[in-house]
Parts: structure tokens; sequence; C-alpha cells
């Protein structure tokens, strides 16, 4: 949709070959001048410089970030059949840690990455796409709470202690006694620590328009396309962020078009 409005787009993908699937269908509407697709993983730091230098080599500068990468931490795979002990055998360690290190670590990493190229755009825009389920109300434990809403403090190690905080927990299986969501958990907490990170960045660059939006329940890979919404609805939401004019709010969770509280 960046496309549709004239914008140069580089499209990524984890999987090249669904990638460049995707990129044969953006073709058949006749936007083949106007997206280039890359493979980018953001659990890799090479994967990532070599997006970066690809974007500084093609274009000079970065005016749009929008960091969408994105899985949901459980084992959908399982899902199919009878599910006796589900809390078991939906959500690992292993699948915490790599949801984490995607949605969180993972997008972090590549906007930090970026931060140089968008700086030298005039009206530089990061949009990290977000969820409901990451609203702070849907953790319990009052110490992450506390260090996640007490915005005049929260520093990014601060986030960092209540992932590891978080990620012990899990190894440990004692999530639930020490009030951290039992279902999705390590879905919600990246998306809260995505949240946090947003308002640290919006903040930190006065001049760039920083925002995270839950797009709604739109039907995509991550939840098997159960969604109600279809991609172009959810897509919408992000392309309106993504095109905000000069002087727009920064640091803000919208929850579709409406601002929300984090």
């Amino acid at each position: 949709m960046l496309a549709s409005n004239g914008v140069k787009v580089v499209l990524t993908a984890r999987d090249e070959k669904r990638g460049l699937q995707a990129l044969e269908k953006l073709k058949e509407y006749g936007f083949s001048d106007l997206v280039i697709f890359r493979q980018l993983d953001v659990m890799d730091s090479a994967s990532i410089a070599s997006v970066v230098d690809f974007v500084k080599t093609q274009f000079g500068r970065l005016d749009i970030l929008v960091n969408n990468a994105g899985i949901s931490g459980v084992n959908m795979d399982e899902l199919v059949g009878p599910i006796y002990n589900w809390k078991e055998v939906i959500q690992t360690y292993e699948l915490a840690e790599k949801c984490l290190k995607t949605n969180y670590y993972g997008a972090k990493e590549t906007t930090v990455a970026f931060l140089p190229l968008l700086q030298l755009s005039s009206y530089p825009r990061v949009v990290n796409v977000s969820s409901l389920a990451g609203l702070l109300k849907h953790i319990s434990n009052k110490w992450a709470k506390g260090l996640l809403e007490d915005t005049e403090n929260l520093t990014e190690e601060r986030i960092d202690e209540v992932v590891k905080e978080f990620l012990k927990d899990f190894k440990e299986g004692s999530i639930e006694a020490n009030g951290w969501p039992t279902f999705l958990s390590a879905y919600m907490v990246s998306k809260a620590a995505m949240n946090s990170y947003t308002r640290i960045l919006a903040k930190r660059y006065p001049n760039f328009c920083i925002n995270c939006v839950c797009p709604g329940f739109v039907k995509t890979d991550i939840n098997r396309n159960a969604g109600i919404l279809p991609v172009e609805d959810g897509a919408a939401s992000v392309l309106r962020l993504a095109l905000l004019p000069n002087g727009s709010p920064s640091g803000l969770f919208f929850a579709s078009q409406e601002v929300s509280s984090f």
C-alpha cells in the first residue's frame, strides 16, 4: 500500500522464496518499479547489516521504517488435533526465547542499525506493528508493570531487565505464580517491551515520528488466517502512521486508527 502512494519500498522477509512470491504478486498490480525485495532475518546481525548497506547504497537515506517482523511464540502445528496439556505443548522456553529475540530484540536491533539513515531524512517515521496483547493491563506482575509504567524513569536497560526476568521465570516454570500472562506469554511480553521501547525512542528523537499500532485481528500466517480482518484493513492502519505529515504526534499507541493507552 505504500507503493500505491508512490513510495519506493524495500520489502523484506526471512523466507526468501515467500518474499519473492509476494513481490511477484505486487508486480501484477503494476508496482514493479517501486518495490524491491531483500531477504532479512532480524535475528541475524549480518542480515540486518546487509539490508542497511543495500538501502544506503541504493537510496542514501531512509524515510520510513516499518517493523513488522513477528512470531507468536507458540507451536501452531500442535493446534491440530486434540490437546490435553496445551500449556506445556504449545509454549516452550525455546519458543519463548525466539519470540522475544524476534519481536523485541530483533526489531530493536533493526531500528538502531537504520537510525543513521533515518536521520538523513527530512522527516523520519518509524512504525512498530504491535498488538493489544501487549497492553500493560495484561501483566499482573507488579514489579514489571511498575517499571514499564514509570515512563519518566523508563530505560532500555529496565525493559531488558523485565524481559530477562520473564524468561527466567518461564524457564523455572513460575510465570503464573509470578503474575505473567499464561497464554501467548512470550508474545504478550514481547509486544509490551516493544511498546515501551517505542516511547523511549520517541523521547530520544523528537524530530522523528515514532509510533506503534495494533492493526487488529488480521488474517495472517501468525494466526493461521483465523483473523477477522482482511490484510488490506490491517495495512491501512500501518499506512496511515507511515505517511503522517510533519509535526504529527509521536510516542503513541494506536488501536487501529484510534489512540489508545499503553
